[in-house]
């Protein structure tokens, strides 16, 4: 299956190989190391690379200290002769950058230009690094943050921020802030917290997550992707073996199921792009509270969910608990009714999913661009 046909993602213009993702790590992570790779990888954050002389003179201190750096004399030039090597790759190619200033990032994004995504480590705990203000420490300043996700975006780029999760204040207002000052990715080291950390960030914004921390498994994989993860990334354990096999299952997962990041339903724990499969608000469920915090009346929701599936094959099923394919269940849970209806409009169940797929993009529509907020757990 064409690529774009399985995941249907695309980052800073280009389509999305396989949602696995090289996490950054500093004198490791460079063209050399994604080009062997790159056949189970579908985008690269080359780095941590200390973009200015303050941030460099960390890194001599961490590589003094026995740890791993890149200190290119001009990290600015090195940076862009890595992305031009992977050019051809087939990669997104990003590059995870340290800086002590919102303008050492800005000057080599308008060097570099908008061919590659360029993330932020507001991520890196080493003391040198937070001492030059960055990594870590702009999670305790996310003022500063915000000022360098707006530096970036002024030089038209596509912008990650790499983050730790449980170091800000409150991570669902960091990611709703980062979204309004225009990042486009979230990259999440989740920690200990795990999906319930995800799913909590995943109802805040609108924006690519990609969810990094002991991603070993398939069971690991479909866990984040189910919580609200569009891709996930590795990086100790990116061995060409595991990244073999990740690729292998996610290809078959997506053929399968037809929406490879399928949320878990709501009354299952599933963040709200899960109302696509919600019944009509008609009962006590996690639905009614879910609206209320997201300020959509009862009517708006069933409207929104008609009109949704309108000249689309959901519309109809008759013979389903309520009259409409929009109102029927993830296709892991067994129904007789919305499969007989399936079966009487030619629909497939992973087709049918990729429909339930393109309504709860419009169900995210209103709610991200009406400036609803779900604020609950």
């Amino acid at each position: 299956m064409d690529p774009y046909d399985r995941y249907e993602l695309m980052v800073n213009g280009t389509v999305v190989q396989t949602p696995i993702v090289l996490a950054a790590m500093a004198g490791v992570v460079d063209a050399e190391y994604a080009l062997a790779r790159r056949e189970d990888a579908g985008m690269v954050c080359i780095g941590g690379y200390s973009i200015d002389e303050t941030t460099m003179a960390a890194s001599r201190l961490l590589v003094e200290a026995g740890r791993d750096e890149f200190l290119p004399d001009d990290p600015t030039a090195e940076i862009r002769a890595q992305s031009e090597m992977l050019s051809e790759s087939g990669l997104v190619v990003a590059v995870n950058m340290r800086g002590s200033a919102p303008e050492s990032f800005a000057a080599v994004a308008r060097a570099v230009g908008p061919g590659i995504v360029y993330e932020i480590d507001a991520h890196c705990r080493q003391e040198p690094m937070i001492a030059a203000g960055c990594g870590e420490a702009l999670l305790h300043d996310t003022d500063k943050l915000e000022r360098v996700v707006r530096a970036l975006k002024a030089e038209h780029v596509t912008v990650s921020v790499k983050m730790r999760a449980g170091v800000a204040e409150d991570d669902q207002i960091l990611a709703r802030a980062l979204w309004q000052a225009g990042a486009d990715i979230i990259h999440i080291d989740l920690m200990d917290f795990g999906h319930t950390k995800l799913r909590q960030i995943r109802n805040a914004c609108p924006l690519i997550l990609i969810a990094n921390n002991s991603i070993t498994s398939f069971t690991v994989v479909k866990d984040m992707l189910a919580h609200g993860a569009d891709m996930v990334s590795l990086a100790r354990h990116a061995d060409p073996a595991t990244l073999a096999s990740l690729n292998e299952k996610l290809a078959a997962y997506a053929d399968e199921t037809g929406w490879y990041n399928a949320p878990k339903q709501l009354c299952r724990g599933g963040d709200i792009r899960s109302l696509t499969f919600c019944c009509m608000p008609v009962k006590n469920c996690p639905l009614i509270p879910a609206l209320e915090n997201l300020d959509i009346s009862r009517n708006e929701f069933i409207s929104v969910k008609l009109n949704g599936v309108k000249n689309t094959l959901l519309e109809g099923g008759e013979n389903t608990c309520f009259g409409s394919l929009a109102w029927c269940c993830k296709s892991s849970t067994p129904c007789m009714f919305r499969n007989m209806a399936l079966k009487e409009v030619g629909l497939s169940l992973p087709d049918y999913m990729r429909y339930k797929r393109r309504l709860s993009e419009k169900l995210m529509k209103r709610v991200f661009e009406g400036d609803a907020f779900y604020a609950a757990e």
